[in-house]
């Protein structure tokens, strides 16, 4: 997930958001020039860049890798399903769990 911040290329948030990424940019360790742009896209469509670059302050750093991984699964969940987002995907494992009890007994 590494950018290449310092390169002269800007990372995945800032080239979607067209602006110039400076040494200290928030995003740029969790979206690469590559990939970045499309993964940051979703994001900042259900959130926004300004919410998630407050929220990733206020996360120890340590935890922001899995911090943006949550962010990027749940902003992909609103965007198939705006009305429930991941937990329509907790509702079918449950589902699933279910079903697997009835044919096991």
């Amino acid at each position: 997930m590494a950018a290449s911040v310092g390169t002269g290329s800007p990372c995945g948030a800032c080239k979607f958001l067209r602006r110039k990424c400076t040494p200290d940019c928030i995003f740029a360790p969790y979206f690469c020039s590559e990939q970045g742009p499309a993964r940051f896209a979703s994001i900042h469509k259900v959130f926004g860049a300004s919410n998630v670059s407050k929220l990733l302050h206020h996360v120890a750093v340590a935890d922001r890798c899995e911090a943006v991984v949550s962010i990027a699964y749940e902003a992909q969940a609103r965007i198939k399903d705006p009305v429930l987002g991941c937990v329509a995907h907790i509702f079918a494992l449950q589902q699933q769990v279910q079903t697997m009890r009835v044919i096991k007994s």
